[in-house]
C-alpha cells in the first residue's frame, strides 16, 4: 500500500484531530478476536478471563470473517436490562480494560461488539496491524456487527438464557455512535439509544468542525481532495485507507437519528479534545424537533472519555452508569425522565 506523502501525516495530525469523532480519550476503542468461524457462537479459550465474563466469536457478513463478543453476567441480581456497546476506532482490547470501564453497570448484562482484526487481549492503544487498517471502514463494520447481531437476535447468546422483557440499551462510544440507526432495529426489546462522546453530526461535518477549530482547514481540504480523487482505495493517509476516508466523507448520521422512533440519550463532555462544543450544539438544534424524546446532558470539564480534573476523582462515565441504573429501576417511568439528573 502506498503511503501518502509525510508532510500531510504532519500537518494534520490526524490520529488526533481530523479522527474526533472515532478516538476516545479514556479506555475506549475497538476489538476483535482473530480467526473466525461461521455460524453460531462459542466459548473461545482466553487465559485469566474475568471472572463474570466470557468471550465468544459471532459471525460476519464475509465468509471466515468473526467478531469477539465480550459478554457478562449482572454483577448484582436481579437482571434489570440489557446493554450492547458499539466501541470506537482504534485497536484498544477491550478485555483487560472492561471490567472497570462498565463496573457501573451492577444490574446489567452486557454484550461488547468488537472490530475485525484486533487482538481482544491487547489492551489500550495499541498499534493497528496492517490487516486491521486495510479493512477497516464504516460500511464494514456496519456489515460485520448487523450480521452478528442477526444472528443472535436475542441479542444475547448462551448462556444468557432469552428474555424478551427485559429492556436493551444499544450504547455507540464515539465512533460507534455512526452505527446505531442502521443497527438499533437489530436490536429486539429496544429501549433507547445512548451516544457517548459523538455529537451526532455527519462525520464529515464534525470533522470539518474540528478542523477549523484547530487551524487545519488547509490540512482538512487536502483529505479532501484526497479523497475525491483517482488514488486506489488501498492508499494510505494517517493511519487510514483512502476507502476507510471515502465513507468516512459520505457518512449519513444526523438526518437517520433525527428520524428514528427510539429515545436518543447524548453524553458528552465540554472539554472534549476531540470534538468541539460547537458540533455538539449543531445537532442540538436539529434535534430539538426531533419527534422522538432527545434527552441530552452535557458535562461540565469532562473530556472525551467523560473524566475531570483532578483525574480519577469525577469520572463522568461511572455517573452516567449510575443514571443507567436508576432508569432501570423504573422503566416504565421513561428513559429521558429517569435518566436526566
Amino acid at each position: 500500500m502506498r503511503v501518502w506523502p509525510q508532510q500531510l501525516i504532519t500537518a494534520t495530525r490526524l490520529r488526533s484531530t481530523v479522527l474526533a469523532l472515532m478516538l476516545a480519550a479514556v479506555l475506549q476503542g475497538a476489538s476483535e478476536a482473530a480467526a473466525a468461524a461461521s455460524g453460531a457462537s462459542r466459548p473461545v479459550p482466553v487465559p485469566a478471563l474475568p471472572a463474570g465474563w466470557s468471550l465468544a466469536t459471532l459471525p460476519g457478513a464475509d465468509p471466515g470473517v468473526a467478531l469477539a463478543a465480550l459478554r457478562r453476567a449482572t454483577l448484582v441480581p436481579p437482571a434489570r436490562y440489557r446493554v450492547v456497546v458499539l466501541p470506537g476506532s482504534g485497536c484498544t482490547g477491550w478485555l483487560p480494560v472492561a471490567p472497570r470501564y462498565f463496573a457501573g453497570l451492577l444490574h446489567a448484562e452486557l454484550l461488547v461488539l468488537h472490530k475485525p482484526g484486533v487482538n481482544v487481549s491487547a489492551g489500550l492503544a495499541p498499534e493497528c496491524t496492517p490487516d486491521f487498517v486495510e479493512n477497516d471502514k464504516l460500511s464494514s463494520w456496519r456489515n460485520h456487527a448487523r450480521a452478528a447481531l442477526q444472528a443472535h437476535p436475542t441479542p444475547f447468546p448462551p448462556p444468557f438464557p432469552p428474555d424478551p422483557v427485559l429492556p436493551v440499551l444499544l450504547v455507540g462510544i464515539s465512533e460507534g455512535a455512526e452505527l446505531l440507526p442502521e443497527l438499533a432495529s437489530q436490536v429486539p426489546a429496544l429501549a433507547g439509544v445512548v451516544m457517548i462522546s459523538a455529537p451526532g453530526l455527519d462525520p464529515r461535518d464534525a470533522g470539518e468542525l474540528q478542523a477549523r477549530r484547530l487551524g487545519h482547514e488547509p490540512a482538512w481540504q487536502a483529505l479532501a481532495r484526497a479523497q475525491a480523487s483517482n488514488a486506489s482505495d488501498d492508499t494510505v493517509i494517517e493511519g487510514r485507507t483512502l476507502a476507510y476516508w471515502r465513507d468516512f466523507w459520505h457518512w449519513r448520521l444526523a438526518q437517520p437519528l433525527l428520524d428514528a422512533p427510539w429515545p436518543l440519550l447524548r453524553v458528552w463532555g465540554d472539554a472534549d479534545g476531540l470534538v468541539p462544543v460547537t458540533a455538539y450544539q449543531q445537532f442540538a438544534q436539529l434535534a430539538h424537533h426531533r419527534a422522538a424524546p432527545f434527552c441530552d446532558l452535557r458535562l461540565p470539564a469532562a473530556d472525551h472519555g467523560l473524566q475531570g480534573e483532578p483525574p480519577g476523582q469525577r469520572d463522568g462515565l461511572q455517573w452516567l452508569w449510575a443514571r443507567l441504573e436508576a432508569w432501570a429501576r423504573q422503566p416504565a417511568a421513561g428513559f429521558c425522565a429517569q435518566v436526566l439528573p
